[in-house]
């Protein structure tokens, strides 16, 4: 026992009565769009692994094959021993992926973009700093870390964005617009090529956080971001989704990579990520621009679900990606859904409150090119046979 142990106990307990407590649960991913847990297998609409990547026999080799070659661990910071010349190739290539001068790796989405906004905002003393109010949660811990205050705009609301520039960061010496550009929890998209059109009026820097987007958009998966050129300043994005592996990178230009290895502090403490990581990454880039089909499959899956759900009458917002929300609204309703489905053998999370604002609970249903038509029609399936009790409760949006 641990001296607070009964605070520990009593925050849990808030947590529960709230119906908001969270539990661990192991699972693992199988082939063909599946997931075991429990004993059981079942169809998974709740993992990320957007390409069917994570079980790839090319990724496995690769990762088996650099960790024979090169060891298990990378024995120290990138800044001490840790960077090998495979760090840099592998960066080397990502930039070229992303059609940036220069690229850095760092553990974790998270870790990057709470290491990296920091930093940035420490290089320009008094910057004003923009959001979308639904950025990651990351996003928003960069910001505080660095202390500055951020100015934020109604979600994909540009015209709301160009009037907080105009106003509040006239007379800024700098400026900071963050954005994703498919957003987690609803699979919307921003609007990339005006973004970069009212930073570049605006004298602003435009940091866009590609995690979802990676591998599933954009010419040769390259994302959203790829379809403006010379228009993003920064670019962050996962290898632990569509990539089917671990890990997180920025892109950008080659004075800014060269400050954040001086400056990102979770890049400057943190132990390089191990052969076996970097291996897997190396081998979904040799797979990720060839996989147009896996794409466009992917897409039409998503266009499938949204016509079903809208059919059932359930909200699925203004997603156009491979992340569709069923937003069914009360807490207690969207668990009790969550719960049918997986008795009729369907992994689909709730995602509660505070991930997303009060009354949005929802099922988050993320498509995997491995997944048929015939696993989404069983999923719809099986929502529809339960949304009729959830309506009579009236607890269904």
């Amino acid at each position: 026992m641990s001296r607070f142990d009964s605070f520990f106990a009593a925050a849990l307990g808030r947590i529960e009565s709230a119906g908001q407590r969270r539990i661990l649960r192991p699972a693992a991913l199988e082939p063909g769009g599946r997931i075991r847990r429990g004993g059981r297998e079942l169809i998974d609409f709740s993992s990320n692994d957007y390409l069917g990547l994570a079980r790839h026999p090319l990724l496995i080799e690769r990762a088996r094959a650099w960790t024979e070659a090169l060891g298990t661990g990378s024995g120290a910071s990138r800044l001490v021993t840790g960077t090998s010349e495979a760090h840099l190739a592998l960066e080397a290539r990502i930039a070229a992926f992303k059609h940036a001068e220069a690229a850095l790796i760092f553990a974790s989405g998270w870790q990057a973009n709470a290491a990296v906004i920091p930093a940035l905002l420490a290089a320009a003393p008094g910057a004003m700093v923009f959001t979308d109010r639904l950025v990651h949660a990351s996003m928003h811990a960069g910001i505080a870390i660095s202390g500055t205050r951020q100015h934020r705009f109604r979600h994909n609301d540009l015209d709301h964005l160009e009037q907080l520039l105009a106003g509040k960061g006239r007379d800024a010496p700098a400026r900071l617009i963050l954005t994703e550009s498919v957003f987690s929890m609803d699979g919307d998209r921003a609007d990339i090529a005006h973004l970069a059109d009212i930073a570049a009026r605006h004298d602003a820097f435009l940091f866009v956080d590609e995690a979802h987007a990676t591998g599933v958009l954009g010419p040769g998966g390259a994302g959203l971001s790829a379809q403006v050129p010379g228009g993003i300043d920064l670019v962050m994005g996962t290898f632990s989704k569509a990539l089917g592996g671990f890990g997180a990178y920025v892109a950008g230009s080659r004075v800014m990579i060269d400050y954040l290895v001086n400056a990102a502090s979770g890049f400057v403490f943190t132990t390089a990520p191990p052969p076996a990581v970097l291996g897997a990454i190396d081998a979904a880039l040799d797979l990720v621009p060839g996989m147009d089909e896996e794409r466009a499959h992917l897409a039409a899956l998503g266009d499938r679900l949204r016509r079903g759900l809208a059919a059932l009458g359930i909200d699925h917002g203004a997603s156009s990606t491979q992340i569709v929300p069923a937003v069914i609204g009360a807490e207690e309703a969207a668990l009790g859904l969550s719960r049918q489905l997986e008795e009729r053998g369907l992994l689909a999370s709730a995602i509660r409150p505070p991930t997303v604002p009060p009354g949005t609970s929802r099922l988050r249903l993320a498509l995997r090119a491995t997944h048929s038509k015939a696993d989404i029609d069983v999923l719809l399936e099986a929502i529809g046979d339960a949304v009729g009790p959830i309506s009579q409760a009236g607890e269904r949006r």
